[in-house]
C-alpha cells in the first residue's frame, strides 16, 4: 500500500496550549496555572493561562509551564512529572514533539485550598458545552 494523501492537517497551537494546560493540571501536587503577568490575561497572544508554546525557524517547539504547586509535596519530582505528561499528552493527541518542556514554579498554595474547576481554566474552550 501506499501512502497518499488526502489532504492537510493544521493543529492550532491553541490546541497544543491546552492538551499542555489539560496535562498540567491533572499531575498529582500540581495546584493551577499561572499567568506570567496581568497583560497575559488580557491579550490573545497568551491564552494558555500559564502556558506558553514557542515554535523556532526549525520548527522546534518549546513549551514553558507557570504552575503553583500543593504545599508537602515534592518540587523536582512533580515538575519532572509534568515534563512527562506534557511531552507524552501533546504527542499522543497531536503527534506533535516538544523540544523541552521548562516548569516554572511560581508558588506554592496553602492546604484545603480548593483547586479552580477545569472549565475555569479554559473558558472560551467550554462556552458551547
Amino acid at each position: 500500500m501506499t501512502n497518499q494523501s488526502i489532504g492537510e492537517i493544521v493543529i492550532s497551537p491553541r490546541v497544543l496550549e491546552v492538551i499542555t494546560g489539560i496535562a498540567t493540571t491533572k499531575v498529582e501536587g500540581v495546584h493551577s496555572l499561572h499567568n506570567k503577568n496581568v497583560t497575559d490575561s488580557l491579550s490573545k497572544v497568551a491564552q494558555g493561562r500559564g502556558v506558553y508554546l514557542q515554535t523556532d525557524e526549525d520548527g522546534i517547539v518549546n513549551a514553558d509551564i507557570y504552575v503553583y504547586l500543593q504545599y508537602g509535596v515534592n518540587a523536582p519530582a512533580v515538575a519532572v512529572e509534568i515534563q512527562k505528561a506534557v511531552k507524552a499528552a501533546v504527542y499522543d493527541m497531536a503527534e506533535v514533539s516538544l523540544s523541552d518542556v521548562n516548569v516554572h514554579i511560581v508558588g506554592i498554595v496553602p492546604e484545603k485550598t480548593p483547586k479552580p474547576d477545569l472549565k475555569t481554566l479554559f473558558d472560551e474552550d467550554f462556552l458551547n458545552a
